[in-house]
């Protein structure tokens, strides 16, 4: 017989711009929030771990308003990252992992690390279990996509595989198939921008958004030139550069603001610069498909476009017009995120599945005796 208990899941989700939170009783949603945090009140932290008691004390108060007794809740999952790579699949979150995340050892500082620190927390103050899913650092990369031009540096996975995921098995079963059969590529577009390829239910390569690579987005400085880059840190700092690639780039950069509403009403009115800066956006965006696309050989499913900014159906438009011939274009505004946190935790719970124990250590530990 199945297990009938009604558990309690509260989902903390912090990304870039925004901390969501929903509580989940078992399957049903009780509730959603998505609170905004603008850029200037985060970058008053000079170290992204800094945010956690803010964004704890913010996670409180809205519990409060809804009357929900923290002590109540069952379990907690937060959303993951920073730590060495893992693969897909729900973690328990132990104290090596919240260690191991905090200390950023697998060298993001993506704010997706803060659900595994504040799902700890709240873990550690009410003697719950707390649990992750798929982090940012999920690695099921092919070699080809590791290698570099510089003996000793490798690219690594740090993308939304969360959501990708999610979206790619919802669509797939949406067409009649498993995950497995498909090869997707899948554009995560938010605060932060990830486009990854997805081959038969792996995701084998991607830009790591969190660390100066693929388009520029309302946090983020995207890929730039290296010698213009080296420049740059001469007349400013490499912490100034770290902080721009997470936090303080693209549109903050750019306008002084992360808050995508504003950009695009500039554009609404004509702005010239809005313009400009927005158009490039879709623009570079649509460079990355491309590069994916050849990843996959061609062979391509569907082209899968989800996230927050997805709500902007000028950027569904612009995608089209470049990448229109290269597969369907599909496109789940906002994420999935929530609901596959807390629908997969609880097959966990139910014994229907088993969490994994994070290893400590890298999935990929390098290319053997060969020289790389």
């Amino acid at each position: 017989m199945s297990d009938q208990k009604t558990y309690k899941l509260l989902v903390i989700n912090p990304g870039s711009t925004s901390t969501k939170v929903s509580l989940f009783e078992n399957e049903r949603s009780v509730f959603e929030h998505s609170l905004f945090h603008d850029a200037p009140v985060l970058l008053s932290f000079p170290h992204v771990n800094d945010q956690i008691p803010f964004r704890y004390q913010v996670i409180l108060d809205m519990l409060k308003d809804e009357g929900v007794d923290p002590s109540e809740i069952d379990v907690f999952v937060g959303r993951g990252g920073s730590a060495y790579t893992q693969p897909g699949g729900v973690t328990a979150i132990d104290e090596r992992l919240y260690e191991d995340t905090v200390k950023a050892v697998g060298g993001s500082e993506h704010p997706a690390k803060l659900g595994v620190m504040l799902a700890w927390k709240f873990a550690q103050e009410f003697g719950r279990k707390a649990y992750t899913l798929n982090p940012t650092n999920v690695d099921e990369y092919s070699d080809l996509a590791r290698l570099t031009g510089i003996k000793g540096v490798y690219r690594v996975s740090h993308s939304h595989v969360l959501n990708q995921k999610a979206v790619a098995e919802y669509d797939a079963e949406a067409q009649g198939k498993t995950y497995e059969e498909c090869n997707y590529i899948v554009a995560h577009i938010d605060g932060g921008i990830t486009v990854s390829a997805h081959d038969h239910g792996r995701m084998v390569d991607g830009n790591m958004g969190a660390d100066g690579e693929g388009a520029f987005t309302p946090t983020r400085i995207g890929s730039v030139p290296v010698l213009a880059l080296l420049d740059y840190i001469d007349a400013h700092s490499v912490e100034d550069v770290r902080l721009m690639c997470s936090r303080a780039g693209g549109f903050v950069s750019l306008f002084g603001t992360a808050d995508s509403d504003v950009i695009h009403k500039l554009v609404d009115e004509g702005d010239p610069k809005a313009t400009l800066v927005w158009n490039t956006l879709i623009y570079q965006i649509c460079k990355m498909i491309g590069e994916m696309s050849a990843v996959l050989c061609g062979k391509i499913d569907a082209i899968l476009l989800t996230g927050g900014l997805m709500r902007f159906d000028d950027i569904r438009q612009g995608i089209e017009k470049r990448c229109g011939f290269l597969a369907p274009i599909r496109v789940y505004p906002g994420e999935m995120e929530q609901e596959a946190l807390a629908y997969a935790t609880l097959k966990v719970l139910r014994g229907q599945a088993k969490a994994l124990t994070y290893a400590g250590k890298p999935v990929w530990d390098g290319f053997g005796d060969i020289g790389l």
